[in-house]
């Protein structure tokens, strides 16, 4: 992509090393790459540049089907769960559903009466009260952060609300809407949106693309705002706790650019994820017909969407003949056919030994959880965990299990467990 092409320069020559303390600085597959590991990120301290290369992804189908595990039911009855928070008394959790309620599962029973105070939202098709963070001193301050999207067919957008919950986990307070993505769209397709802390206290949200064609804004497919800089569309977003742009941030100070902006040239990401070791950031985007990725964020890294990718139309052709291009980072892992991923966690427990640092990936469409498996830092391979309902969120409990959502109108929580027999 050149610098006249939606005004931003190529990423082949302007990828940042953002440096500072408690920050990991390295290459991944010739990719210049920053890591927050508790640390402050100091945007302009030191400055790296470093060639994008691209090259060809072979995409990954079915897999082995992985043995040795159950599931353990942990509570029922929740209308289309979608993000999870657990509480530092490691016994609670506050759950969103979909149509706009925050549940609250205590000791592994759910609460008839839902938290009252949550604010009204756009909960038509893929939009609705969507994830949920707990500030990271949560026990001070008793914050929480969610998003959802708001507004009505016509006009409407992804937002993050901030709002203390009293002691009793029944009502919310001073619920404040702290941030809104800046391009209102149509329809109710890919509102995204995954929130991650970093190890400095910024707050990652992605926001999809606005949706499929035929959906159209400013005389072009909406998905094309995820190349356009001035948009939140198709985005990673960094913030801090109160909803403004860090002044780090990869793209502050240049014209025609938000400053909001990490990454770009994404579908719909809804799986975010720390490595527990290097700081790493990962992320699954939802493609379009198969194309799925798994990728390694790079602050202001373009990740070539909708200008490259393994996606076609649903309704056959290629979206784009191009794969890959140079001065575009490119995916560690394609899925075809899609899975349709949604959570994304890597396992730090004890329960399944073989399991630690590999990554456990939701799939919405083929019903299951993938393993990708890593050895020495490099993706060897994947099994397949297979359920019958939809995963729309797996991660690792407070007591190191591990636990998934499902997206159903009978959804619930759940444990995966060794089966012993």
């Amino acid at each position: 992509m050149t610098g006249g092409e939606k005004g931003v320069a190529s990423v082949a020559g302007d990828v940042r090393l953002l440096s500072g303390r408690g920050f990991v600085v390295g290459v991944w597959r010739g990719v210049a790459v920053c890591c927050v590991v508790g640390g402050a990120l100091l945007g302009r301290g030191v400055e790296a540049r470093q060639d994008v290369v691209s090259g060809p992804v072979e995409p990954v189908g079915e897999t082995e089907l992985e043995r040795g595990w159950r599931v353990q039911e942990v509570t029922r009855g929740l209308m289309r769960p979608w993000g999870i928070a657990w509480l530092p008394d490691g016994k609670t959790a506050l759950v969103t559903e979909r149509e706009g309620r925050l549940r609250v599962v205590e000791d592994g029973r759910l609460r008839m009466e839902p938290v009252e105070g949550v604010p009204e939202v756009f909960a038509v098709n893929q939009g609705g009260l969507l994830d949920l963070v707990i500030h990271p001193k949560f026990a001070e301050n008793r914050r929480i952060y969610f998003t959802a999207s708001t507004g009505n067919n016509r006009a409407n957008r992804t937002v993050l609300f901030r709002a203390e919950i009293d002691e009793g986990l029944e009502s919310l307070r001073n619920v404040e809407e702290i941030f809104r993505v800046n391009t209102d769209k149509s329809g109710s397709q890919h509102f995204g949106s995954r929130l991650l802390w970093l190890g400095d206290g910024s707050l990652l949200m992605s926001v999809g693309d606005g949706g499929n064609p035929p959906l159209r804004l400013d005389g072009e497919f909406i998905r094309e705002k995820a190349q356009d800089v001035s948009s939140h569309l198709g985005k990673v977003l960094r913030m801090d706790e109160d909803g403004r742009s860090m002044a780090d941030n990869p793209f502050v100070g240049e014209a025609g650019v938000d400053p909001y902006i990490f990454t770009l040239g994404h579908r719909n990401i809804q799986g975010m994820a720390l490595h527990p070791e290097t700081g790493a950031i990962w992320a699954t985007e939802h493609g379009s017909r198969g194309g799925d990725e798994l990728n390694v964020l790079v602050a202001g890294g373009n990740y070539g969407w909708p200008e490259v990718t393994y996606s076609r139309e649903y309704f056959g052709p290629r979206i784009t003949k191009k794969t890959t291009k140079d001065g575009m980072i490119d995916p560690e892992v394609v899925w075809t056919p899609a899975i349709a991923p949604s959570g994304l966690a890597f396992y730090t427990g004890a329960e399944f030994g073989a399991w630690r640092g590999d990554l456990l990936a939701g799939g919405l469409v083929q019903r299951q959880i993938r393993r990708v498996i890593f050895e020495d830092g490099e993706i060897v391979g994947q099994t397949t965990l297979q359920f019958e309902d939809r995963i729309r969120w797996v991660g690792m409990g407070p007591d190191g299990g591990v636990y998934f959502l499902t997206d159903e109108v009978d959804g619930g929580v759940f444990r995966i467990v060794p089966d012993e027999e």
